[in-house]
């Protein structure tokens, strides 16, 4: 079955996250969707109460995962070549850490979003 990861390609490592999970995860059926530039999606999103600004989502059919739950998810089914995924992997495929981690994950994004210019919610305008 598909798995669908969407993340904020305004964000420089969740870039780097999602554009490595896609290439050397492992995952033969993983896509990825940049949601800060898909409006349709962040609307899809936002009607289910799973807005970006909060954090990467995960699907699988009916399945959703936001936020710490959806990189956790993912972690536990990578089988990654990478030896930054690998670390990630280890750390984040528990749901307990990864949801103590995750915060620190969230103020590193509005950091480097900051630093852009940009808004941590990809439906607000641009800062500045």
């Amino acid at each position: 079955m598909l798995l669908t990861l969407i993340y904020d390609g305004g964000c420089p490592f969740c870039r780097e996250f999602a554009l490595r999970s896609e290439l050397k995860a492992g995952l033969a059926h993983l896509r990825i969707v940049d949601g800060r530039t898909d409006h349709k999606i962040r609307q899809d999103l936002n009607a289910l109460g799973l807005p970006l600004r909060n954090g990467a989502v995960l699907i699988e059919g009916d399945h959703r995962w936001h936020g710490s739950e959806a990189i956790a998810e993912l972690c536990r089914r990578m089988t990654p070549s990478d030896p930054l995924l690998k670390l990630m992997a280890k750390l984040f495929c528990d749901d307990k850490r990864s949801a103590l981690a995750y915060p620190a994950l969230l103020a590193a994004r509005r950091l480097a979003l900051a630093s852009r210019g940009m808004s941590v919610d990809p439906d607000e305008q641009p800062m500045g």
